[in-house]
């Protein structure tokens, strides 16, 4: 199973940029679907975006343009590019590895980091 650590998080002004890092341990990172998840309070955890394998990529409507999803399979890391911040994504951002059979991390989670937050301030 993948082991999954967030980094990257922090408070930042509307308009600002941040990267979210994703470190995964064990030797099954390559063949993972992976994604990002958000939560913010009182709403339900969604799909921002994912990517597959091979590195195909899906994204949220409310991030398309502004976010960018990638994976280093040699590093065995996971990131998310976000720039255009707006307060709308102030959210717990969370890491996914999904089943190989999911191939764009659509549910089928196999392993969640902790989470880490993401402020936007206006």
């Amino acid at each position: 199973q993948v082991q999954l650590v967030e980094s990257g998080g922090g408070s930042v002004q509307a308009g600002d940029t941040l990267r979210l890092s994703c470190a995964a341990s064990g030797s099954a990172f390559s063949i993972n679907p992976m994604a990002w998840y958000r939560q913010a309070p009182g709403k339900e955890r969604e799909r921002v975006a994912a990517i597959s394998p091979g590195g195909s990529t899906i994204y949220a409507d409310s991030v398309k343009g502004r976010f960018t999803i990638s994976r280093d399979n040699n590093k065995k890391i996971l990131y998310l590019q976000m720039k255009s911040l707006a307060p709308e994504d102030t959210a717990m951002y969370y890491c996914a590895a999904c089943n190989p059979v999911d191939y764009y991390c659509a549910g089928y989670v196999n392993s969640w980091g902790q989470g880490i937050q993401v402020t936007v301030s206006s």
